[in-house]
């Protein structure tokens, strides 16, 4: 029985500003460098400050007929005012996959918790 999969929340990202956007093209060649970019909020702004903020993104590739996906990668963002500085929750990976499959992001905000997208790359 799964009891993270309990707390992790979906939605439309053009309507949730929780939702992590992964910024991938549709469609990529076999083992070439590819830039996969993770923002929060594109379409309705998150709020970015010490009492809410977005802590962290992992991004995860599941292989097509894998049993498990594959971490990416994870991004810290530590700065939420202090010194008046802010981190903007923002990442970019290159990345090189060998087969198609899916893209997986989950994101976290201290208030509202886990968040979680994905999105399908075909490898030609």
């Amino acid at each position: 029985m799964s009891i993270l999969a309990n707390y992790l929340q979906t939605g439309d990202w053009k309507g949730e500003k929780h939702v992590p956007v992964i910024h991938a093209p549709e469609s990529i060649s076999a083992n070439v460098l590819t830039e996969i970019k993770l923002s929060i909020g594109d379409a309705i702004a998150h709020p970015n400050t010490l009492e809410h903020h977005i802590s962290w993104f992992k991004l995860f590739f599941l292989a097509e007929g894998a049993k498990f996906p594959v971490e990416l990668g994870t991004y810290n963002f530590m700065a939420h005012g202090e010194g008046e500085m802010f981190t903007e929750p923002v990442a970019i990976a290159k990345v090189k996959l060998p087969s198609s499959g899916k893209l997986i992001a989950i994101s976290y905000c201290n208030i509202h918790g886990l968040w979680e997208n994905s999105a399908d790359v075909t490898v030609i």
